[in-house]
């Protein structure tokens, strides 16, 4: 008898440490670093809005081919690079230019009417500045969001975490959110 209740209370304070360790483990999202006129979504909101309206709800990925292909990307969502990968090496990375096309792309294949555009990018950033050019070209700002984390998420920054240095923290990937690496004709760029 005397085993059981030890084995009660040993299961039970087992349940309650699980229980508190995962209630503070939520990923908190930061603003991205460039300021932007839209709105911001977390993936998992953006996904909800997505999900009760896919005609004129879009996921654009704004990152480069390369990421796009090799990375993976959200289901069903556009690839249409506000960069591209250039030759030019740094010492430290390859260098990044504008597709001069991009808001022209972007107007061409959607309408400002009738769509609401969800950017995606690495963790932000770059969504955040594609939507600054689009809503300068004309697009409404309320019809655009930048979704928060991007598709990889942030670096965790923890030392004593095997996952130190590496994108864990948030993004759409990360959330379990549906992804592939396939790519569709109809959605490629």
């Amino acid at each position: 008898m005397k085993k059981i209740i030890a084995l009660s209370i040993f299961l039970f304070c087992i349940i309650v440490f699980a229980v508190s360790a995962t209630a503070g483990s939520v990923y908190v999202y930061k603003k991205p670093k460039v300021k932007h006129s839209g709105k911001e979504a977390t993936p998992l909101e953006a996904y909800e809005m997505i999900r009760k309206d896919p005609t004129s709800m879009i996921i654009v990925d704004v990152r480069s081919r390369a990421e796009y292909q090799f990375v993976g990307h959200p289901e069903n969502a556009y690839l249409v690079p506000a960069q591209f990968l250039d030759i030019t090496f740094s010492g430290k990375e390859y260098a990044m230019k504008d597709n001069p096309n991009f808001t022209k792309d972007i107007m061409a294949r959607f309408d400002p009417t009738m769509h609401t555009l969800f950017f995606i990018c690495r963790s932000g950033t770059r969504a955040a500045m594609a939507l600054n050019r689009i809503v300068q070209a004309g697009w409404p700002a309320d019809r655009v969001y930048v979704i928060l984390g991007g598709f990889e998420g942030g670096k965790l920054k923890d030392k004593n975490s095997a996952y130190n240095g590496i994108r864990k923290g948030g993004g759409w990937r990360n959330e379990g959110l549906p992804w592939t690496y396939a790519i569709d004709s109809k959605l490629a760029y």
